[in-house]
């Protein structure tokens, strides 16, 4: 049994509705500020996953290619579907928060990358599938309480029910890190990390309201950056 992807999803549904019940009553200039803050955060994160590349071309012609792929296939529409459904049905049951319905959809399509896709939770997946050791998805747990709070105060009850796609996309790559793992080295994980630290920069961008990066048509860089890097090594470097 997968424990890690559990607890992360209750650290989510936890911290969404502390900040959705805290969000209401905070001042407006707060609720304004405090994406601003958690977006540079971001941008600083993506800044130290950067560092641990190992081979440039690889991870800027990952970038490209899964930004390409994304655009053709509209994934930022269909996650943007998903935020919009989301807010309908916390709508449902709690007040909402007012936010303009394209601002809200620009915020949250960003944090459903930012909760997904990040480096932390795919290695921690891929590591509790192998070794069944879930102490990195416990600390991630931990980081996704008071984010998950912080975004719920701007956007409501709707950041609970990210612990849906978090959970499929957890779920799914410890059950496949079994096949996925033995197959890579560290160069591969580092640049591996490298393109999740430019998702992570780009939606820092794009929470903090700077520049509206489409971040979630960067996410098939993280598919091919293993493989290209792998190739790479192999027949050029």
């Amino acid at each position: 049994m997968l424990i890690g992807p559990i607890v992360n999803s209750g650290a989510i549904i936890l911290g969404g509705l502390l900040g959705g019940f805290l969000g209401v009553k905070m001042p407006e200039r707060l609720r304004t500020s405090l994406p601003q803050t958690f977006g540079l955060c971001s941008m600083a994160l993506g800044v130290v996953l950067l560092v641990k590349m190992h081979s440039m071309p690889v991870v800027i012609l990952s970038v490209i290619l899964g930004a390409a792929i994304g655009e053709l296939f509209y994934l930022e529409r269909y996650i943007a579907r998903l935020g919009n459904m989301a807010r309908g049905i916390a709508s449902r049951f709690a007040p909402d928060t007012g936010m303009d319905q394209s601002v809200f959809t620009e915020k949250f399509v960003a944090i459903i990358v930012l909760f997904c896709a990040s480096g932390t939770g795919i290695i921690g997946a891929m590591t509790e599938g192998m070794t069944h050791d879930p102490n990195i998805l416990f600390v991630k747990a931990i980081m996704d309480l008071f984010t998950a709070a912080i975004f719920a105060t701007v956007l409501g009850y709707a950041v609970a029910l990210i612990f849906i796609p978090q959970w499929i996309v957890q779920f799914l790559i410890a059950s496949a890190a079994v096949f996925i793992l033995p197959l890579t080295n560290a160069q591969m994980m580092g640049d591996f990390t490298a393109a999740g630290g430019f998702i992570m920069l780009a939606a820092g961008f794009r929470i903090s309201g700077i520049k509206s990066i489409a971040v979630g048509n960067l996410l098939p860089a993280l598919i091919l950056v293993l493989p290209i890097s792998h190739y790479w090594s192999l027949f050029i470097h």
